[in-house]
């Protein structure tokens, strides 16, 4: 048996350094005293992992423009990077954010290309390089993390060639149609691949990147490993999960199941409660499935109040002027949908902009029928893995064949969030199914969750990753 099917991460003598745009911990002050405290994402439980029994660093920036020295916490050395307010505008706001977000979903909103954006996007990664090579032990492993740090992998192989370099996107990553309308495609794809192991949520992913490297650089090969400078860079999909045990485990508990049940008290007991949970992006098709609904209503196929959506949009970017207007678009929406379709009392759509704590997101989860994910483009989409991993009885999933997961969950109501009609006919199924039905295709969705974890996805990226000479 491999090290990945038992579940444990390959040995890392030479410690292991993340580099990612945050920390993930926020710093706070109380009884003026400063304090580090875990803050909400999704990257730290899924490296958690593997930072388990070994040196560890983490690399990134602390949330604030403040000074904040290198500190330990829990076991693992943290070293923050510095960044003011200009500097977010520009790097993280606009670069990152404003032209390759939309560039790499699809173009779902036009890109924008300043270089200006770019000046300063060369500015964080090269001060990140120069962070990571300073706090790197003599042949470190080093693993840099997602679209806003494109350039370190190549910028820390020219100050320490004795590192072995891992980079992970988290997003999708755009067919050469897209990419080439960036102005800055070279320095991107070189920036890559001066990663050692370059990894991707899903094949077709892996497979545009080769292609792009082999057209805007001097490296070959077919797929993986490419040559490059003299180097094997290995290219390939490794799909991101959950702590599936985890969201298992708080399903299951007493007060979470009586949690679910006052939720759905407190929505007028429903018989259909469908849910959406996302952050507050425009790529995540919010407006499509509210106007499914919505035509769904008009049509009296359903009905309020014995069929309620629970809207949850976690506030994303909030000064990006593209998700205030989304963020308006939405709330517009909403207000037709309660003001046509709702009773006093009972509205059409609970919305919700905020962040929920996990217990309450898994009460959420269980209380609900249909989760509807219906993203134009997504990397991955772990919302739908989490809602099959919470539910302690059989749900249903309405999911967008465009999210990364559609993969390993073809027993969802897959759907193009493009199609309304497709879509509104998937929350019918969905709600319609036969007790048989909904229960063949929920063991599907087990099966397919259950057997991936966020250990299996860190210990097969870093054995890939040690493997490389």
């Amino acid at each position: 048996m491999t090290d990945r099917q038992q579940g444990v991460a390959p040995p890392l003598d030479q410690g292991l350094i993340v580099v990612a745009n945050r920390l993930p911990l926020s710093r706070v002050v109380e009884g003026g005293q400063e304090q580090w405290r875990p803050s909400p994402g999704g990257l730290a439980s899924a490296v958690g992992p593997a930072m388990t029994d070994r040196r560890c660093t983490w690399v990134g920036w602390p949330g604030d423009s403040r000074h904040a020295d290198p500190f330990d916490h829990h076991g693992i050395r943290y070293v923050p990077v510095a960044i003011d307010e200009q500097e977010i505008e520009d790097y993280y706001e606009g670069f990152s954010n404003g032209t390759l977000w939309p560039l790499y979903h699809d173009a779902i909103r036009p890109p924008e290309f300043r270089s200006s954006w770019w000046e300063a996007y060369e500015t964080i990664n090269q001060r990140f390089a120069e962070v990571v090579a300073s706090a790197a032990d003599p042949n470190a492993v080093v693993w840099v993390h997602d679209y806003q740090l494109q350039l370190v992998p190549a910028m820390l192989r020219r100050a320490r060639p004795d590192l072995k370099i891992g980079f992970f996107l988290h997003i999708s990553f755009p067919p050469q149609e897209l990419f080439m309308q960036l102005p800055w495609r070279q320095q991107i794809v070189e920036g890559i691949l001066g990663a050692d192991v370059v990894g991707f949520q899903v094949p077709v992913a892996a497979r545009n990147f080769a292609v792009l490297a082999r057209r805007l650089t001097n490296a070959q090969g077919r797929s993986s490993p490419l040559t490059y400078r003299g180097r094997d860079v290995r290219v390939g999909a490794y799909p991101i999960s959950i702590d599936v045990k985890q969201f298992e485990e708080i399903g299951k508990r007493p007060e979470t199941l009586r949690r679910a049940k006052e939720i759905r008290e407190s929505l007028g007991s429903p018989k259909v409660l469908l849910l959406g949970a996302d952050r507050l992006d425009y790529t995540k098709g919010i407006t499509a499935r509210l106007g499914a609904y919505k035509e769904l209503l008009e049509e009296k196929l359903l009905s309020v109040p014995d069929t309620v959506m629970v809207q949850i949009a976690v506030p994303t970017r909030s000064n990006v002027p593209a998700y205030i207007d989304h963020r308006n678009e939405i709330e517009r929406l909403i207000g037709e949908l309660n003001g046509d379709f709702g009773h006093m009392g009972a509205p059409a759509v609970h919305y919700l902009h905020q962040n929920l704590d996990i217990e309450e997101l898994v009460a959420l989860y269980v209380a609900a029928d249909v989760l509807v994910v219906t993203p134009y483009r997504d990397g991955m989409n772990l919302i739908a893995k989490e809602y099959v991993a919470s539910r302690p009885t059989a749900g249903a999933v309405v999911l967008s064949e465009f999210a990364g997961c559609a993969l390993s969950m073809p027993s969802a109501y897959l759907i193009n969030p493009h199609d309304v009609q497709q879509m509104k006919e998937a929350l019918r199924a969905a709600i319609d199914a036969t007790p048989r039905e909904r229960e063949r295709r929920w063991r599907n969705l087990r099966r397919g969750v259950f057997t991936w974890t966020n250990n299996d996805w860190a210990d097969a990226f870093l054995q890939a990753l040690v493997r490389m000479a």
